[in-house]
């Protein structure tokens, strides 16, 4: 399932333009930079820089991987990407212009699905309200195998019986 994206004031590639005049010491926002930040936002899947750098190079961009991991930490600082921690790899998503949601990422075929869930959503508020503690953000990832890949799993046992 893939979500829908929500209305923006500004466009990736100025909000991020904002976030680098608005550090201290201002920084510009390089050429490499915009064209990094137009490939990304053109396409919504989840990515991990190889993935990344291998899909800028097939559309002709050359950028260094120094710069590739620098722009993807300035990204999440500017809240444009979101980061999740799939064990030793780390995956990157649009965080800017789409709605907060959650993820199944199947251990086998390394899938991730979007879902949304008010019901999960009001269960944290409740919790962190009985806790008076003030949440600035979540993450929700639950690691299991997808349908596609347990059905696999089961055909290939019946075929090893017969």
């Amino acid at each position: 399932m893939s979500l829908p994206a929500v209305p923006v004031s500004q466009s990736p590639e100025d909000k991020f333009r904002e976030f680098l005049t608005s550090r201290s010491p201002a920084q510009r926002l390089t050429e490499q930079q915009r064209e990094m930040v137009r490939f990304i936002f053109a396409q919504h899947h989840h990515f991990d820089a190889d993935q990344l750098m291998e899909g800028l190079k097939q559309a002709g961009l050359v950028i260094s991987r120094a710069t590739v991991y620098r722009t993807l930490t300035k990204l999440v600082e500017a809240g444009l990407l979101r980061k999740i921690e799939l064990g030793p790899r780390m995956c990157y998503e649009h965080d800017y212009g789409y709605p907060h949601h959650e993820h199944l990422h199947c251990a086998r075929c390394n899938k991730m699905i979007e879902f949304q869930s008010p019901k999960i959503e009001e269960a944290l508020r409740d919790i962190c309200a009985q806790q008076a503690f003030k949440a600035s953000g979540y993450t929700l990832l639950i690691r299991g195998i997808c349908a596609e890949c347990t059905k696999a799993k089961v055909s290939r046992r019946l075929l090893d019986l017969v």
